[in-house]
């Protein structure tokens, strides 16, 4: 489960990305709103926790245009701001629940759990087209067959079907499935790419892998003719 962090405070981001990271999760910061919702706008990330108070997009706004977006990630607003409003505001904007600053960790960590039960049933696969991901073991499904993915192909499979027909750039995809600190390119990008076209045609699928140009990549369904 990949979790990501969106708080100005850069050591109480870290600290929670590692407490995080010490209780099985894969864990990423951003410090400021409009870096954290761009991480977020990919749709790799099975939570997002998040601050209100942010330089450059508050929290309030981040979590309404993600849901605007159609981006469902589930999000939890951590915040000092305790007023019933704010909690009535940053339920209103999308958040599924809002915990207050001083909070103890393992409350943090029973909501983080609670939130990911919830979201448990509807990932082990995702749909578009006639197409089928098993998060479970990996395999890509459609009409003329199946085939298993490597785990930088069902990363990368993962993080297009999510999106749709939104274009995710070369830099987006190759930070979310190689890492900041990968010495890979964005050539790897290009090559895992064609790697998932020619296993998409192979079992008869009717998506495509879309390139345009300074934008990225996302995924289109081909019409009958």
């Amino acid at each position: 489960m990949k979790i990501l962090v969106v708080e100005d405070e850069q050591r109480l981001a870290d600290s929670i990305v590692d407490l995080l990271q010490v209780n099985g999760f894969s864990a990423q910061a951003a410090y400021d709103g409009s870096s954290g919702y761009r991480q977020a706008q990919t749709g790799a990330y099975d939570l997002v926790i998040l601050d209100v108070m942010l330089p450059w997009m508050d929290g309030f706004t981040l979590a309404r245009r993600l849901r605007e977006e159609k981006i469902m990630t589930p999000i939890l607003m951590l915040t000092a701001r305790s007023e019933v409003e704010d909690r009535v505001s940053g339920l209103n904007q999308g958040a599924d629940y809002y915990l207050t600053k001083p909070f103890d960790t393992r409350e943090l960590l029973a909501c983080v759990q609670a939130l990911l039960r919830r979201q448990s049933p509807q990932r082990q696969a995702l749909s578009y087209g006639n197409t089928t991901l098993d998060l479970s073991t990996g395999m890509l499904s459609a009409a003329g067959g199946s085939i298993r993915l490597s785990a930088r192909e069902l990363d990368l499979m993962l993080l297009l079907l999510r999106a749709r027909d939104r274009n995710l750039s070369k830099e987006a995809l190759l930070t979310q499935v190689w890492g900041y600190d990968s010495n890979a390119d964005e050539n790897h990008v290009e090559v895992y790419v064609s790697f998932l076209r020619k296993k998409l045609a192979s079992i008869g699928s009717n998506l495509r892998i879309e390139a345009i140009r300074r934008l990225g990549y996302h995924l289109e369904v081909k019409q009958d003719d």
